[in-house]
């Protein structure tokens, strides 16, 4: 059985998700930069709204980044595929994107994330 907080913590994190794409929207010159976090995972995409399509996406779980390091922490591993997702960005010509937090808030693995993309070069 769920607990109680946890149902409405999440009901919280939707609506400020839902407030936050709202404002956001990924076009082909400025694509939008989708965090989602989980307890042990971390998955970003690069999302074109305009044609409804995922440019390029990263997560702890694939196979381009299963080999990369030996981090233990989760920031780390955190930055490490911010890094690995700008590289792949840049790689497919996309310099600039619009940050969705989509509803965490920006500390932490988000942070760590979202510095190891402006790190490789995306601008944000």
């Amino acid at each position: 059985m769920v607990k109680e907080s946890y149902v409405i913590k999440n009901k919280k994190r939707n609506r400020r998700r839902a407030a936050i794409r709202n404002k956001l929207r990924g076009t082909a010159t400025r694509p939008r930069l989708v965090v989602f976090r989980s307890l042990k995972h971390i998955y970003a995409q690069i999302v074109d709204d305009d044609k409804g399509c995922t440019l390029c996406s990263l997560s702890t779980l694939s196979k381009d980044f299963k080999s990369a390091t030996g981090k233990t922490k989760k920031t780390e591993i955190s930055y490490e595929v911010g890094l690995k997702l700008g590289e792949k960005a840049l790689a497919n010509g996309i310099t600039q994107v619009a940050f969705d937090r989509a509803g965490y808030k920006y500390h932490g693995r988000v942070k760590a994330l979202a510095e190891g993309a402006r790190k490789a070069g995306l601008m944000f």
